[in-house]
């Protein structure tokens, strides 16, 4: 039985031919928000149902990544009319298989808009359906490479032989599948109603890629670049504009963050760890002062955290609004009393790996339970398809 679904989004109807990451966290999104996804899986299933834990031989990580989904096995080679019978009845389609590999498939926009012409399709890849890089293999690891980010994140010139690392998660394929779904929902906008209320009734292509995903967040270098040929550098934990913002050690081996950016609370900053009399220095004034003595500012406030476990030293300095936290692990999240209050953390059953964690929904909207986003979990490969094909297709 498939549960009701609620949101905004109740109605739409999503194709995924996607792997791993992107498309995948793309049609969450649009899952989340009521659509019907169904998600068109390779015999033996996704590949990213092998990353990562398990339980019984399930993927506790597929337990989100394929949440609210309809999952269904077939071959894309072999199985070509059931998929053009799917397209036949969806709004949108999202894939990110390599770029020209939907063509070699025989089903590229020309087949599917020859099907459904007010299809939506959003294409993520790794550098997008043209220029000289189209065909090159990509995942996010090289997608934070080439976009700019992965220079930024290293420690400042000098001081680690080390290689500047990653993020921790797959940055770029989540920006790449958030972006593909608000293109999708641009176009299905224009599309459905546009500016005069009518709407083209034609659905369009939505290319999105990994590189470009990552470089539009690269803030103002690219004009800073263009101005006198500046590249930005990577300053490690602290902020290159602003200061004294950065993450300090504390007694108990855990990490502070504190970003103590404006001239007010600089001056709840150093009255708070003790040292009120920086805060009238007029060599520390503005800004732009602090910034040029930022190693002497953080070795002061360093000083002081290293005294103090960070949960104590974190209370200090709420206590003055001052904005700060420690570094959360997951385990910090999990227990953490405002992610439960706001149901971003919920316990949910899953019949495939037991009572689990889900993160809840980030974005809310008034009158939609955040506790009601999560219809079903990731289920097994195929458990839908019969009710595909035999409910939905009417037994095609």
């Amino acid at each position: 039985m498939i549960a009701n679904r609620h949101g905004p989004l109740v109605g739409l109807k999503v194709l995924e031919i996607g792997h791993y990451i992107a498309a995948p966290f793309c049609t969450r999104i649009l899952a989340d928000l009521g659509a019907e996804v169904i998600k068109l899986e390779p015999p033996g299933g996704d590949p990213v149902r092998g990353w990562g834990a398990a339980i019984d031989g399930n993927s506790v990580w597929f337990s989100i990544h394929g949440r609210n989904k309809l999952s269904i096995e077939l071959d894309l080679k072999r199985d070509r009319d059931t998929v053009l019978k799917l397209v036949e009845r969806a709004d949108v389609l999202v894939e990110n298989l390599r770029a020209g590999q939907l063509e070699r498939l025989k089903l590229g926009p020309d087949v599917l808009h020859g099907v459904n012409p007010r299809l939506t399709i959003a294409r993520i890849s790794g550098y997008g359906q043209d220029g000289p890089y189209r065909d090159k293999p990509a995942f996010g690891a090289i997608g934070e490479a080439i976009g700019g980010l992965r220079h930024l994140t290293g420690h400042p010139s000098g001081t680690t032989e080390l290689p500047p690392p990653r993020c921790g998660i797959s940055i770029s394929d989540d920006l790449a599948g958030m972006y593909a779904a608000i293109g999708l929902l641009s176009a299905l906008w224009q599309r459905d109603a546009g500016p005069d209320g009518q709407g083209t009734g034609r659905g369009r292509i939505v290319d999105v890629n990994l590189v470009d995903s990552v470089f539009s967040l690269m803030e103002g270098m690219l004009p800073e670049y263009a101005m006198d040929g500046r590249v930005r550098q990577p300053v490690g934990a602290a902020i290159e504009t602003a200061a004294p913002t950065n993450t300090y050690p504390c007694a108990d081996g855990r990490w502070l963050c504190v970003a103590g950016n404006s001239d007010l609370i600089f001056a709840r900053l150093m009255t708070a760890i003790g040292r009120p009399e920086l805060a009238t220095e007029p060599r520390f004034a503005t800004n732009g002062l602090r910034c040029a003595a930022r190693a002497e500012l953080d070795a002061v406030i360093a000083a002081w955290t290293k005294t103090l476990p960070a949960r104590e030293a974190e209370a200090v300095l709420e206590g003055a609004e001052v904005p700060c936290s420690r570094l959360f692990d997951i385990a910090d999240c999990a227990a953490d009393p405002h992610f439960l209050a706001r149901k971003s953390v919920q316990t949910v059953d899953d019949p495939l790996i037991g009572k689990t964690l889900h993160p809840g929904p980030a974005i809310r909207l008034d009158g939609d339970r955040p506790e009601d986003v999560v219809a079903w979990t990731g289920p097994a490969v195929g458990a839908h398809t019969r009710y595909v094909l035999d409910t939905l297709l009417g037994g095609g």
